[in-house]
């Protein structure tokens, strides 16, 4: 941490660096909290699968949605006054989820965690990638950070419910803890607002008038529907989403109510799979400067089915790690490697990318619903059984796409 203080010449820098990587943990802890807690949540409220499946979706709805609102609202009120706003709505939703027995207040409490996680997830991206353009080592710290928390609260919650299950909510009580501490400290972060309105003003001053903007807009070009790597990279991300978030969102649920893990195991597990992306990501970004793209997405796609159906299909303890293991190290690469494709589509189309993004984001909306409603009808195995389709029609959209790439390079 000395080493990276020590490029920033300010103390303001140095405080924006240090809690944006602290409120980056919580935010890591907040995300697999959703998951981790669910199978809980689901026994102590007396909650149905099918809920279980709409109110992970609302979730990732409240991410989605604020990842635009908290882009487009410091325009009008500044960045602090937005940032503090969503994340407030962190230790609320854990408030409600500690004293709340209606289906109502569970489905707006995690729709509130959704809209904190992306808020926060939007904010410190944008605040970092302000403080030290360009630096690949800063910015992968960041999201580093993420993994770290993603990776601590399920052994929390394991170490909390080991002698008896009914803690949990001790666990609701830490979160609730942590939601004010992440709120105290984005009180406390300096923030600078120039990036924002104040930013438009010095437009406003600078002469351009409401016609230029206006022929801006006009010179938007929406061809980017009509260019088949758009959708492909899309499809790719969409299915991508889907497997990711149900997995995440279910998976513990799926161990605890098939007996094929007890509890503590599965949390273990569920922090074995972060370590696991982690470790993912890292050789992604060392491999992709020595093998070509297009080879190293059709292995990671063919491993992403291969492992995902070891996984789901296998009844021994063994050969469930051995998928989780191969699961989470194949699928880490995949999104970032999917965008490297749809780089040249992004250069040249300004609004591209904001549809491939939101379109691709349904998939982790839809997901944990259609597994859901399955597990009510047809039951968890079912359920979670849906994903290795889902798996496979990504492989497919994968091999089409990186087919295309290749032909239009030749």
């Amino acid at each position: 941490m000395k080493g990276l203080l020590a490029s920033f010449d300010t103390k303001e820098k140095k405080q924006q660096l240090i809690f944006s990587y602290i409120v980056f943990i919580i935010n890591g802890m907040l995300a697999l909290s959703i998951g981790s807690l669910l199978p809980f949540i689901r026994d102590a409220k007396g909650l149905d699968y099918a809920f279980c499946g709409l109110i992970v979706s609302l979730h990732s709805c409240g991410n989605l949605a604020s990842s635009f609102l908290a882009g487009a609202l410091p325009a009008a009120i500044g960045r602090k006054k937005t940032i503090l706003i969503f994340n407030s709505f962190f230790a609320i939703a854990y408030l409600m989820i500690i004293l709340g027995n209606s289906p109502v207040l569970m489905a707006l409490a995690f729709l509130l965690t959704g809209l904190a996680r992306g808020a926060t997830s939007n904010f410190t991206n944008l605040t970092i990638n302000n403080l030290a353009p360009g630096k690949a080592g800063i910015i992968n710290g960041l999201h580093a950070m993420f993994s770290v928390g993603a990776f601590l609260f399920p052994l929390l919650l394991m170490v909390l419910t080991a002698a008896d299950a009914s803690a949990w909510i001790a666990a609701c009580f830490f979160m609730l803890a942590m939601g004010i501490l992440s709120f105290l400290l984005y009180v406390m972060i300096p923030v600078d607002e120039n990036s924002t309105y104040l930013e438009r003003k010095a437009v406003a001053k600078s002469g351009r008038s409401d016609k230029a903007e206006s022929a801006d807009k006009k010179k938007t070009d929406w061809g980017f529907f009509k260019e088949p790597l758009f959708w492909l990279c899309t499809a790719t991300m969409f299915f991508y989403l889907c497997a990711e978030q149900g997995v995440i969102g279910w998976l513990i649920t799926y161990f605890k109510d098939t007996g094929l893990m007890d509890s503590s195991l599965s949390q273990v597990m569920a922090s074995v799979q972060w370590v696991m992306i982690l470790a993912g990501r890292l050789s992604v970004a060392y491999l992709s400067t020595r093998v070509d793209k297009v080879k190293l997405l059709r292995i990671m796609s063919v491993g992403f089915v291969a492992f995902c159906a070891i996984l789901l299909v296998s009844r021994s303890t063994g050969m469930i790690i051995l998928g989780i293991l191969g699961f989470g190290y194949s699928m880490a690469g995949i999104y970032p490697t999917t965008v490297s494709f749809a780089g040249k589509i992004i250069q040249k189309y300004s609004m591209s990318w904001s549809f491939i993004l939101t379109l691709a984001s349904f998939g982790s909306i839809l997901m944990p619903s259609v597994i859901g409603k399955i597990a009510e009808t047809s039951g968890i195995v079912y359920g979670m059984s849906s994903i290795v389709v889902v798996v496979a029609i990504d492989m497919v959209c994968i091999f089409f796409l990186t087919r295309y790439a290749k032909k239009n390079e030749e």
